[in-house]
């Protein structure tokens, strides 16, 4: 039995597996085929943070491959009233295939991954969101071919994405440069822990030069709401505009995990412009994660 809690969880061979199956899944379903490898298999859904690309695209790959999901939420389960996550785990998975969370603490996900008897997926914690990967990576492959070798670049708060495209860079092979404001950098213990390329900024424009991809997000994730007035004057300097694309291959593609805000990490210039495959981007975490599903429970049957 296999989890998916980050990246390393799977072998660099198994990820580009997972790509290339995630295109031919995509190709199916804009095709009208009926494939349910998953009939009368049941996905739990755990949200202690809320969600809009991640339960949607969670649930119809779940309809679409001919089996079901639960909504859990903190206020509809006993998890919100302070029962172990041990204990939620040995009982949900008794009943359920997989389960999926999208909480706070990693250490959360670990836990409940110990103590399941059926494959755990990590739909994001504070310190990764291993799935956007996998749809940024499908993403960057269909309209530019294969990553390994190109230059990417992190741009603002060294977060949970940031930490995931760190892990990306060691298991896809590309070579990371990371701006963010000073006190805003990524885990110093992430960083050592790959096998790769990964170059700290504290200045986008130095960052950004050569880059193949350029990625951002929020400037105040979902807890740090309280510090966005801060956190807007030390990332004033942050937002990805043309001119920060100018600086960039001519080809390079912007990509942004969404919600975005407009006139904050990126200008409405190049989210809406034509170097952006933002939409791309969101429509194929259903596809990632329909060959996510279907690695995980293959091994398991």
């Amino acid at each position: 039995m296999r989890h998916f809690l980050t990246l390393k969880d799977l072998t660099p061979f198994e990820l580009k597996a997972l790509i290339t199956r995630a295109i031919e899944l995509k190709r199916m379903h804009i095709a009208g085929e009926l494939y349910e490898p998953l009939k009368n298999k049941v996905l739990a859904m755990i949200f202690e943070k809320s969600s809009t690309r991640t339960r949607v695209s969670f649930e119809s790959a779940m309809i679409q491959f001919g089996g079901g999901s639960i909504f859990l939420s903190p206020n509809d389960t006993q998890l919100g009233r302070g029962e172990p996550i041990a204990d939620s785990a040995r009982v949900i998975s008794s009943m359920v295939d997989v389960i999926m969370i999208r909480t706070f603490e990693h250490e959360k996900v670990e836990t409940l991954a110990k103590y399941s008897s059926v494959p755990v997926i990590n739909a994001l914690t504070d310190d990764y969101h291993p799935c956007q990967l996998l749809a940024d990576m499908q993403t960057y492959q269909e309209h530019r071919g294969s990553i390994e070798g190109k230059t990417v670049v992190w741009v603002g708060d060294g977060n949970n994405m940031c930490h995931s495209y760190i892990n990306a860079a060691q298991q896809f092979g590309f070579k990371l440069n990371v701006a963010t404001p000073v006190g805003y950098e990524p885990n110093a213990d992430i960083v050592a822990s790959v096998d790769a390329e990964i170059n700290l900024f504290n200045d986008v424009n130095a960052a950004v030069s050569g880059a193949d991809l350029i990625v951002t997000d929020v400037w105040a994730s979902m807890g740090q709401e309280e510090e966005q007035r801060k956190r807007e004057q030390a990332f004033a300097a942050f937002q990805v505009n043309q001119d920060v694309m100018n600086l960039a291959n001519k080809d390079a593609l912007f990509m942004h995990c969404l919600p975005a805000h407009r006139g904050e990490e990126v200008s409405a210039e190049v989210i809406d412009g034509p170097q952006s495959v933002v939409w791309d981007e969101a429509e194929n975490r259903l596809h990632a994660q329909k060959a996510l599903l279907e690695f995980l429970c293959k091994t398991v049957s």
